[in-house]
Parts: structure tokens; sequence; C-alpha cells
């Protein structure tokens, strides 16, 4: 299978995937018989969700249709299977060895600045450009780890390890 044929493939299953959690989260029982405000329904979350992997989903699609000499510029050429190793591996270390090791945000911050190098970074690209991926992975990772950090404290009242 091609990698276009599998980006496809996975934006249909994804598709399915966010417009369940859409209705899905839609059909939850309502709280308000309990006085509760209509805003904070437990389906919120599972709604908002579908709907953004929806949108994700429908990019994917669209993007798969991209001109072939785009994508062979990746750097990266372990193909699906080396890239899904990556993945795991990156998942792996960031669930089972900096997450509780680590406060959350470093964790968060290491794991998202591994990941996004890991395929991001111009191995062939000269120094300018290999300076600029790592400037980007930091601002993103700082990011996304003060982000997620303040969502899940402020917002969903978590306690992060």
């Amino acid at each position: 299978m091609r990698m276009a044929q599998a980006d496809r493939l996975t934006a249909v299953l994804l598709l399915v995937l966010g417009l369940a959690l859409l209705v899905g989260g839609y059909t939850m029982d309502r709280l308000e018989i309990r006085q509760i405000h209509p805003a904070s329904i437990p389906g919120l979350v599972p709604m908002i969700l579908g709907v953004l992997l929806s949108i994700c989903a429908i990019l994917l699609y669209r993007t798969s249709y991209a001109d072939v000499e785009r994508n062979a510029a990746l750097v990266f050429t372990g193909g699906s299977w080396g890239r899904l190793a990556t993945t795991a591996v990156i998942c792996t270390l960031y669930a089972l060895g900096l997450v509780g090791w680590l406060p959350y945000f470093w964790a968060t911050f290491i794991f998202t600045l591994c990941f996004t190098l890991a395929f991001s970074f111009p191995l062939g690209g000269d120094r300018r450009a290999q300076a600029i991926s790592v400037a980007a992975g930091l601002v993103l990772a700082f990011g996304v780890a003060l982000g997620s950090a303040l969502l899940f404290e402020k917002l969903f009242l978590v306690r992060l390890p």
C-alpha cells in the first residue's frame, strides 16, 4: 500500500471515529436534573474532540492528494514501519519513563521536542535549516507542555505528577 492510500484509509477511519465521538458525546445523559449548568455536560469534551478529529481527518484526506515530489523531500526515509517504530519508542519512553520521573511539564516538553525533531530535523540540510528546525521544535515543545499543563490543572482540575 502506498503512503497516499494509507493516508486516505486512515483519514476515513479517523473521520468515522470523530463522528462517533461527536454523536456519542451529544447523546450522553445531561445533568440538568441535578440543577447543573448545561455547559458542564459530560459529553462536551468528547464532542469537541470528535469535531477536531473530524477536521484533522478531512485535512489528512485532502493532503493525501499532494504531489509525490513534495512528499519525497522528507528527510526521514525509514518508511512507514520505521516511523511507526520511532513513534512507539518515543511514546513508550514518555509514558513509562518520563511521566512520574520528571514533573509533567518537563516530561511533556522533552517528549514533544524529541518527537518533533525525530520527524522534522533535516539531517542533510544546511546549518541554518537545522537551527530553524531546533528553534521551532523548542518553541512547539514549550507551547505544548505549558498549554497541556495549564489545560489539565486549571480547566480539568487534574493534579499532575
